[in-house]
């Protein structure tokens, strides 16, 4: 199996509730496509950090194989919420995918 964990800040332009509009946004987005990609095993988005958070959002995705995960990357489905949910909003993005 392999992981697949993004975190997200957002542009500082956002106030809070845009913030919390497009963190809801990102996480109905992605949360969404469990079920319709193959090789994706699970999924899940989390939107409400401690206070000693410097992220604002972080996925947390497993994959039966990295084969999978690079399936995942062009997946029509993924690609459209990535495109319309995600990186307009994102100012920073960190990726670290392993094997498990």
């Amino acid at each position: 199996m392999v992981k697949h964990i993004i975190v997200w800040t957002l542009k500082p332009e956002y106030d809070d509730a845009e913030k919390a509009a497009i963190k809801q946004g990102i996480k109905e987005g992605l949360e969404g496509l469990q079920g319709k990609i193959p090789g994706l095993l699970s999924i899940r988005v989390f939107t409400e950090g401690l206070a000693s958070s410097n992220a604002d959002l972080i996925l947390d995705s497993t994959f039966e194989s990295e084969s999978a995960l690079n399936g995942y990357t062009v997946h029509p489905e993924h690609v459209a919420v990535a495109t319309g949910k995600v990186r307009p909003f994102v100012a920073t993005r960190s990726c670290f995918d392993f094997e498990v």
